[in-house]
């Protein structure tokens, strides 16, 4: 008898077929959000679930499904998932790492770009038919050709960034948990290491790409505004929470910065309301690893990691490997 999944989420459906293959599968194409206990009675008796950040995985939810023995998030982020208590439990966590690095730098590009140039802000005036001749004046933004680029969390996504940087002959600065090899270093556009504070001091435009934790949670609040020039712009690709979002307004509002661009917000996709009210901000609902062939790569790599562990095998992006031995 094939063990039974759940796919918490609407999916690509060849995934589903896929998927079907080894188990019996419970998905959810209706793409219904489902509330703590919702999901708690949709995984009784299933070994496994395909999750994304929408579904929580704590001690109290995972105390109640004994017989779950892997949890595959479709998302290189993790914070919805409580991998201590996930190893307490003999439960596998998985993610989906890697497969989104590229389209995600090419997002971020694009939200940067969008941002110092005013993009956003004059496409509305011009689609509210304010057009009416043009001025030396008009929606004068920032360079980013030969200016010094910030970049907070150099991981695999923040390098491919710096990568990109080369053709605008940019300067490339960066803060991170620990520094990158001379090597890394140089084929991250030569990018130099600083103190957070330098960086905010320093960087012309600051994107950010670090993980969320309780440790970096509010990395940038109203102190780290307040050091930033007052031309700068902020990127905002990693996850919402790293950004307190009312510090950002009130200095979006006081033109402490010039610009932010946010595609991951606090509360998400319940976002502070004020942002409507700003015309120096650009918004996208979390959407930077969203090309079709992307999205595709991370479902698939869920299935991978959901198909190797109900299958007796190392999932290829374990989080927790101590819990394979448990199996």
């Amino acid at each position: 008898m094939k063990p039974g999944i759940l796919v918490a989420r609407a999916v690509f459906p060849e995934v589903i077929e896929r998927l079907s293959q080894h188990f019996e599968v419970e998905s959810n194409q209706d793409d219904v959000l489902f509330t703590p206990d919702q999901l708690i009675a949709k995984l009784q008796g299933k070994a496994g679930v395909m999750s994304t950040s929408s579904s929580r995985f704590d001690a109290d939810v995972l105390a109640r499904l004994p017989d779950l023995k892997i949890v595959a998030n479709m998302a290189v982020g993790y914070d919805n998932i409580d991998v201590a208590a996930c190893t307490a439990r003999g439960v596998m966590a998985s993610n989906t790492p890697d497969v989104l690095n590229e389209t995600t730098a090419d997002f971020g590009w694009a939200l940067l770009m969008a941002t110092a140039r005013r993009i956003t802000e004059s496409e509305h005036w011009l689609r509210a038919g304010k057009w009416e001749k043009w001025r030396y004046d008009y929606f004068l933004g920032a360079d980013l050709h030969g200016s010094t680029l910030g970049i907070i969390g150099m991981g695999r996504i923040g390098q491919a960034i710096a990568r990109r940087s080369m053709g605008f002959d940019m300067r490339v600065i960066y803060h991170n948990r620990s520094r990158l090899s001379e090597q890394q270093e140089a084929h991250a556009n030569h990018a130099v290491y600083v103190s957070k504070e330098e960086l905010l001091r320093t960087a012309d435009h600051v994107v950010l790409v670090l993980p969320y934790s309780s440790e970096s949670r509010h990395t940038i609040a109203a102190a780290e505004l307040e050091l930033m020039k007052p031309g700068a712009t902020l990127v905002n690709l990693a996850r919402g929470g790293i950004v307190d979002d009312t510090a950002l307004i009130t200095a979006l509002k006081a033109k402490k910065i010039a610009a932010a661009g946010l595609d991951v917000f606090e509360n998400e996709p319940k976002f502070h309301p004020d942002f409507l009210g700003l015309e120096n901000v650009v918004l996208t609902p979390h959407i930077a690893s969203a090309s079709a062939p992307t999205r595709k790569a991370m479902a698939n790599c869920a299935a991978d990691n959901l198909i190797a562990a109900l299958s007796q095998q190392r999932p290829p992006n374990l989080l927790n490997p101590e819990t394979f031995r448990q199996v």
